[in-house]
């Protein structure tokens, strides 16, 4: 298989701590030395959230313009990713770095249960956030915790609320959401290949299920998110020592099934994005 694999990078998200793993980067600077590093070891794409300095989460715009400009100058041609998530924020304050105009968002276009709450994404909500990227130019990645999301945002793809081509991300192992499932994957990729075959998807694993995931999508010819935000362990007894060693883990499951580490060059072209 000659598919270049796109490589995600989730540096940091929204829960881990230092205190979880020292190697979680929480400052600015610690995320774009990270990020740096796993760009360098083959990631296209960084999926970034921003903390305050006590380490919880924030959708400050301003933070997210300082760590974009980090990487546009530490990264050069690297995709910037920002996270509309509900851990950072509430209603469209969720939205408010998107005048950023970032090459692409996350987007999830339903609601489901997570850890200790609901995950509410109104469609109100949603509609908004695509509205959002559609008038900064930002290409949406469909966070799909569900298989109800996945023909949701097929749907909003062929009205034109999400405009080009579909990307869709296959989250599995929220605890209270979809766990980790061969079958439930397979049903995905069938779902994906039937309603929106020209559609590019993506497979995440949380936890333990992340090595998994990354095995299972680049398999099956998909692209993969990898990185500390989603697993902070390389193994059941040894904590990861970067989000770099997590990239190089699933580079070497793209060597195992002989598909080529997509260069940020071919993930921008695979993904229809604009020059850098």
């Amino acid at each position: 298989m000659s598919k270049p694999c796109i490589i995600c990078v989730a540096i940091t998200g929204s829960v881990p701590t230092k205190e979880n793993n020292p190697a979680v980067p929480v400052t600015i600077e610690e995320q774009i030395e990270s990020t740096q590093e796993a760009f360098e070891a083959g990631a296209s794409i960084a999926h970034c959230h921003v903390r305050n300095d006590d380490q919880t989460p924030t959708s400050d715009p301003e933070k997210f313009a300082r760590l974009m400009e980090g990487l546009q100058k530490h990264c050069p041609g690297m995709i910037i990713q920002l996270s509309t998530g509900g851990r950072s924020g509430a209603g469209r304050e969720r939205g408010g770095m998107l005048p950023l105009r970032p090459d692409m968002a996350s987007l999830s276009v339903g609601s489901n249960n997570f850890p200790t709450r609901v995950y509410e994404n109104s469609p109100d909500l949603v509609d908004w956030l695509a509205s959002e990227m559609r008038t900064y130019e930002v290409k949406p990645e469909i966070e799909a915790f569900d298989l109800s999301h996945i023909h949701q945002a097929v749907k909003m793809n062929r009205e034109g609320r999400i405009p080009g081509t579909l990307y869709v991300q296959f989250v599995m192992g929220v605890k209270n959401a979809m766990p980790v499932d061969k079958d439930v994957f397979d049903y995905y990729v069938k779902t994906m290949q039937r309603l929106a075959p020209e559609a590019q998807w993506c497979g995440a694993g949380v936890g333990p299920g992340q090595i998994l995931v990354n095995e299972w999508s680049i398999a099956a010819g998909g692209h993969t998110r990898t990185g500390l935000e989603d697993n902070m362990r390389i193994d059941r007894e040894t904590l990861a020592p970067s989000n770099a060693a997590l990239v190089k883990r699933a580079a070497d499951l793209c060597a195992k099934y002989e598909r080529p580490v997509a260069t940020w060059q071919q993930a921008r072209e695979i993904l229809e994005l604009r020059p850098a």
